[in-house]
């Protein structure tokens, strides 16, 4: 088996991806979690930690390229207000997109 000559590492190993921050205002929530294509949507929520000031974050590493999420805030479908770019869902509702270079 041939060894890669190229500089690349493995298969799309975790050195490639960046760090991406999301963040959500909602100071009266008990729990707000990130959901998309990188977490298999409900499958394995990320949860969001509250600041004092009533905003919700959370840094996320994730491949280069394009991603679909929402936000769940108290079990409710929400968008990322900060988001301008959205795409349709099977639901009827549309999914916020974050590209990551």
């Amino acid at each position: 088996m041939a060894k890669m000559t190229d500089g690349r590492k493995g298969n799309g190993s975790s050195d490639q991806k960046k760090k991406e921050s999301f963040t959500y205002f909602a100071p009266t929530a008990e729990n707000v979690l990130l959901v998309g294509d990188f977490t298999k949507w409900e499958e394995k929520p990320i949860a969001l930690k509250k600041t004092k000031e009533g905003k919700w974050t959370a840094t996320v590493p994730l491949e280069p390229g394009q991603h679909e999420y929402r936000f769940k805030v108290d079990g409710e479908w929400r968008n990322d207000d900060g988001c301008a770019w959205r795409k349709p869902n099977s639901f009827g509702q549309e999914n916020c997109v974050r590209e990551v270079k």
